[in-house]
């Protein structure tokens, strides 16, 4: 599976998730980004023209080198400093509250140690500063969920560890965050796509006094 891991996976996630109704969703999520911005889950750049005009400096982490060559043409036609930091979410090379503002986006559903990644996100943002998030995940539909419980070995396998039925919310907030927005959505397509559509939308802020 390395060669599809490496090789197929990152220009399958381009495409699938570089629609309009995505995008859409992309622009809504990074509207208030400003200054340093950690980006973990990078891929291949689709945020960056959503990127905010406040937005000075991004830190990219992301494994993939095919996604990096995918994200080039957008990363050189951005305003802001994009510069590749790291490959692991769970480990940034970051100082502690030394970033203004944080995103990710379809990302802690396959990170193996998504609560630690969190948890990294916390320290190297400042105090009152904002992570944005946009992933799908667990439903509370609980006809789906059983679905999204069933197909999850199959995800994970096909789809390069992702995971259908993480519950995000919860994992933001068991992470140390405070959760100030909050919203659910779908992304649209037919009624058997409900596993994979179920969306988590928020902002979440590290502690004044963290």
């Amino acid at each position: 599976m390395k060669f599809w891991d490496e090789q197929v996976v990152p220009r399958c996630t381009d495409k699938m998730l570089s629609n309009r109704d995505v995008m859409q969703h992309r622009a809504k999520i990074t509207a208030g980004l400003y200054g340093e911005v950690v980006e973990i889950g990078f891929g291949s750049g689709l945020n960056v023209p959503s990127y905010p005009e406040a937005v000075t400096t991004v830190y990219a982490v992301d494994p993939s080198l095919v996604a990096r060559d995918l994200a080039s043409a957008r990363v050189a036609a951005s305003s802001a400093d994009v510069r590749y930091v790291g490959l692991d979410g769970a480990s940034l090379p970051l100082d502690d509250a030394s970033v203004d503002t944080a995103l990710s986006t379809f990302t802690l559903c396959t990170i193996p140690d998504a609560e630690q990644a969190l948890r990294e996100v916390l320290r190297v943002l400042r105090p009152g500063g904002q992570f944005h998030f946009l992933e799908h995940g667990l439903s509370p539909d609980p006809g789906v969920a059983q679905w999204q419980h069933r197909l999850n070995g199959m995800q994970r396998h096909m789809c390069g560890g992702c995971h259908l039925d993480r519950p995000i919310e919860q994992m933001v907030r068991d992470a140390g965050f405070e959760i100030t927005r909050i919203g659910h959505d779908s992304l649209a397509g037919p009624k058997f796509m409900q596993p994979w559509s179920y969306l988590y939308e928020g902002v979440a802020t590290r502690s004044e006094a963290a």
